[in-house]
């Protein structure tokens, strides 16, 4: 979860605990019972971090995403490597990891993977935390009871149900073919553990949404980490080839693509694509929602190739052609280790 935070400042910093009275916690009745899982509740929400990121004010995420991040850090290995949800540490120039304990760490930032969504930290000095071992998606069921843990103990401990497993599509040019889908709400989602029966991490914390009669979270699988995580532990980058990005934030409305907004700069808007506009085309091929449209886009080839929308604006039908990009090519580096 990406917020402005309360607070004073010290040497320009605001301390790590600064929020934490104001950090809504999990109802006492939605908290798990001990009785219902096979595992130590109290061990094993005790090994989440809390995590806060500072983004510099220039830098590309920092208008949508804002410059103070909070939110949760999942230990993955006992040299200090630290899974999160990677909007939470976007082009952050300072990353400050906080154990239960009370022990502090900075982090160096290592990857944030747009394909996936994840993010990966490392911290400066090893917090002496188990690492939580992964489980898998492929035998999760709706209906399944889980645990989703935040930093701060059994106050941020929630009892949850997978409500779905269904492909999701994000208006910022994101999809997965299938995401898991939980209720009720955590209100400390970004970063949050989602734990099965067995204490095995199967999926990290995403987005809050209101769906249905109660509002709940997505969550992103863990086995989509499994087949790139050396590669981003070790290099930072995934090894798949990069997408094509437009830079557009879309809306279905009607059947229709709307273009609700544009990333700053970015080859939508210097195409002089607007907000309001209708996409009907991708090279010809009629798209109406936002999976279809997407998987077409990736299917053209690497970032950087061209392609031609038909845009609907003002009564009249335009074709207008886009060199996309790379994404990562916009964002700020990680500074040194």
């Amino acid at each position: 979860m990406a917020r402005e935070s309360e607070g004073k400042y010290v040497n320009g910093h605001r301390p790590f605990g600064m929020t934490d009275l104001f950090r809504p916690g999990v109802a006492p009745e939605a908290r798990p019972r001990q009785e219902d899982f096979a595992f130590d509740l109290g061990r094993t929400v005790g090994r989440m971090l809390g995590l806060r990121a500072e983004v510099p004010p220039e830098a590309f995420t920092a208008r949508t995403l804002g410059t103070e991040r909070e939110g949760n850090g999942i230990p993955i290995d006992r040299e200090g490597l630290v899974l999160t949800i990677g909007y939470l540490i976007a082009e952050a120039e300072r990353v400050t990891l906080a154990a239960s304990n009370g022990a502090m760490s900075e982090a160096f930032v290592i990857a944030y993977d747009f394909e996936t969504g994840f993010g990966l930290v490392r911290a400066a000095t090893p917090l002496g935390l188990e690492p939580f071992s992964f489980g898998t998606t492929a035998t999760v069921l709706p209906g399944d009871k889980m645990l989703v843990a935040g930093h701060g103990g059994m106050k941020q401990a929630l009892a949850a149900e997978v409500k779905a497993k269904r492909e999701f599509a994000g208006y910022w040019e994101y999809l997965l073919d299938e995401a898991l889908f939980t209720e009720p709400a955590h209100p400390n989602w970004g970063g949050a553990a989602l734990i099965d029966q067995n204490g095995k991490l199967v999926g990290v914390g995403s987005l809050h949404l209101a769906e249905g009669e109660r509002p709940g979270n997505m969550f992103v699988p863990i086995d989509l980490l499994v087949p790139i995580l050396s590669r981003l532990r070790d290099s930072g980058v995934s090894g798949r080839p990069s997408r094509p990005w437009l830079g557009l934030y879309l809306a279905e409305a009607d059947k229709h693509l709307v273009v609700a907004g544009l990333a700053d700069h970015g080859p939508s808007a210097q195409a002089e694509i607007r907000t309001g506009d209708v996409i009907v085309a991708l090279d010809g091929v009629p798209v109406q929602g936002l999976a279809p449209f997407y998987r077409r886009l990736w299917r053209r080839g690497r970032a950087g190739v061209t392609v031609r929308l038909a845009v609907f604006r003002e009564g009249r039908l335009r074709d207008v052609a886009i060199e996309t990009a790379d994404r990562d090519s916009y964002l700020r580096r990680p500074r040194p280790q």
